[in-house]
C-alpha cells in the first residue's frame, strides 16, 4: 500500500468521522429545539387547564357548600337565625364534607334532601353520604347516588366504593357527603421534566467509540504498512544474500567443468574448497530462517544447564580478537560475579551475546572497541555490551527487536543480514523469563542490556 493511497484513506477517514459528528450535533440540536417547544407547548396548555380546573373547583366547593347550608337549614327543626349555622359545613378534602347537626337523621329523608338541593346548585356528580349516631354510636353508609343526565340522581347498588377513611367523632350527630369522581386536578398537577441526562452525553461516548476504532484502524493499517515493507526489505536481503553463494557455486562448478581445469588438480582442488565453503554459508544462512520459524512455531525448549558465564566470555574476546581479518578489534569484559556459575541454555545464551558482539563489530565505521559488563542486581544477571558503533536513531530504535526488521540505509548494503538476530536474541531472553532493552546516540555507539534470572 503507497503512501498517497494510505494519506487518502486517513483523509476519507477523518472527513467520515467529522461529518458523522456534524450531523449528530445538528440532529440532538434539533430535537432539543423541538422537545422544548413541546414542552413550552404542554406547559401553556396545562397552566390554561389548571387555571380551569381551579376554578372549576372553586365553583364546586362554593355550590357544594350552599346545597349542605340549605340541606342544613332544613334539617334543624328548632327555630335559629342562619348564623347560628355558621361553621357547621366543613370540607375534609377537596371532594369530602362533613356537617354538624343536633338532631337525629332519617337516611332517606336526607336523601331525598341531598339530591334535590345539589341538584338545584348544578352539582351534577355522584355522590355518597354516610351518618354518625351518637346514640347508638353507629355510622350509617348510604348507597352511591349516580347522577344521570336522563334520569338526574339515582340509587346504584351495583357499584361498590370504598369510603374515604375518617376519624370519626364520638359527640354529637353529623353526617358526611363523599363525591368520588370529583379529583383536585390544580393539586395533582405535574409538569413534565427534561430528563436528566443530556443527550450531549450520548454525542460524547458516539465522538469517543468513533475515534477508539479510527485510531485502531490508523493503527492496523500502519503496523500492516510497516510489516509489508520490513517483509519486502527481508526478501530483498535474502534473495541478495542466496544468491551471492549460488553465484559462487555456479562459477566454480563451470570452472571446474573446462578441459584445461581437469589438467590441473591444484585449481580442481581450489574450486571445489570455494564450493564446499559457499554451500556452508548457503546452508548457515537456511538454518537462520529455520530456526526463526521454529522460534514462531514454539517448537524451542530450552535445556537449563550449568553455564561458566565468565569463561564463555574470555573465550568470546579471543574468538573475535583473533579470527578479524586485517582489522583490530578491542573487547573489554569486566565480570563483577562472586559465582560466575549460572543455570542457563548454554547453546541459546552463547548464541545471544555471540549475536550482540558481532552486530557491535558490523555496525563500526571505526575500529571497534567493544565493552562487556556482567554483574549481579537482586538476584538478576545483569550484562551490557556498549560499542562506539554508527549508532541508532530514536525513531528506529523501538523496532529493532521485530522480525526482518533491519534499519533504513537507503542504498546502501555494505552489511549483509535478514534483521532476524536481534529478534532472535529478544525471544531467547524472554524465554529464559529475562528483558533486554538499548539505547544508542547517533555517531556514538550503541548500548544493549540484558536481564536474566539467576538460579
Amino acid at each position: 500500500m503507497s503512501r498517497r493511497t494510505i494519506n487518502a484513506v486517513f483523509l476519507l477517514g477523518i472527513v467520515s468521522v467529522i461529518s458523522i459528528l456534524l450531523i449528530q450535533f445538528v440532529w440532538i440540536r434539533n430535537t432539543q429545539s423541538l422537545f422544548a417547544k413541546n414542552v413550552e407547548i404542554q406547559e401553556t396548555k396545562q397552566a390554561i387547564q389548571i387555571k380551569e380546573d381551579s376554578l372549576n373547583m372553586v365553583h364546586f366547593t362554593e355550590q357544594t357548600h350552599i346545597a349542605l347550608r340549605n340541606v342544613l337549614q332544613q334539617l334543624t327543626t328548632m327555630t335559629k337565625d342562619s348564623s347560628d349555622l355558621y361553621g357547621a359545613v366543613n370540607r375534609i378534602r377537596s371532594n369530602y364534607f362533613y356537617v354538624d347537626i343536633n338532631e337525629e337523621l332519617n337516611p332517606y329523608h336526607l336523601e331525598t334532601l341531598l339530591k334535590r338541593e345539589l341538584y338545584d346548585q348544578n352539582v351534577h356528580q355522584n355522590f355518597q353520604y354516610g351518618i354518625y349516631d351518637c346514640y347508638t354510636d353507629s355510622i350509617v353508609f348510604g348507597n352511591l347516588i349516580r347522577y344521570d343526565e336522563e334520569h338526574h340522581y339515582e340509587i346504584d347498588s351495583s357499584k361498590q366504593i370504598t369510603f374515604p377513611d375518617m376519624n370519626w367523632k364520638k359527640d354529637g350527630h353529623y353526617f358526611t357527603v363523599y363525591f368520588p369522581k370529583v379529583t383536585d386536578k390544580f393539586d395533582m398537577a405535574v409538569v413534565p421534566e427534561i430528563g436528566t441526562s443530556s443527550p450531549y452525553l450520548y454525542l460524547f461516548f458516539i465522538v469517543i467509540l468513533i475515534l477508539i476504532f479510527f485510531g485502531y484502524t490508523v493503527f492496523v493499517i500502519l503496523k500492516q504498512k510497516r510489516l509489508s515493507e520490513v517483509k519486502t526489505d527481508f526478501i530483498n536481503n535474502m534473495t541478495h544474500e542466496l544468491k551471492t553463494p549460488i553465484s559462487s557455486i555456479g562459477l566454480s562448478s563451470e570452472m571446474i567443468m573446462r578441459p584445461e581445469t581437469l589438467q590441473d588438480s591444484e585449481k580442481i582442488q581450489r574450486y571445489a574448497s570455494l564450493i564446499y565453503k559457499e554451500n556452508k554459508r548457503l546452508e548457515n544462512q537456511v538454518e537462520r530462517v529455520l530456526r526463526i520459524a521454529k522460534l514462531d512455531k514454539s517448537e524451542i525448549e530450552l535445556s537449563m544447564e550449568p553455564f561458566d558465564i565468565a569463561e564463555y566470555f574470555s573465550e568470546l574476546k579471543d574468538n573475535f580478537e583473533f579470527n578479524q581479518e586485517g582489522r583490530p578489534v578491542t573487547i573489554i569484559t569486566d565480570v563483577q560475579l562472586e559465582n560466575p556459575i549460572i543455570s542457563v541454555d548454554p547453546v541459546h545464551m552463547s548464541n545471544v551475546f555471540y549475536n550482540l558482539v558481532d552486530n557491535a563489530i558490523k555496525y563500526c565505521k571505526n575500529p571497534p572497541e567493544i565493552k562487556i559488563t556482567v554483574r549481579c542486581d537482586k538476584n538478576q544477571l545483569v550484562a551490557t555490551v556498549e560499542d562506539n558503533g554508527i549508532g541508532i536513531k530514536r525513531e528506529n530504535l523501538k523496532m529493532i527487536f521485530d522480525k526482518f526488521y533491519r534499519v533504513p540505509t537507503g542504498n546502501v548494503h555494505d552489511v549483509k543480514g535478514f534483521g532476524l538476530g536481534l529478534y532472535y536474541v529478544k525471544t531467547i531472553i524472554e524465554k529464559h523469563k529475562g528483558s533486554i532493552s538499548a539505547k544508542s546516540t547517533l555517531g556514538v555507539g550503541t548500548t544493549f542490556t540484558v536481564k536474566v534470572p539467576i538460579q
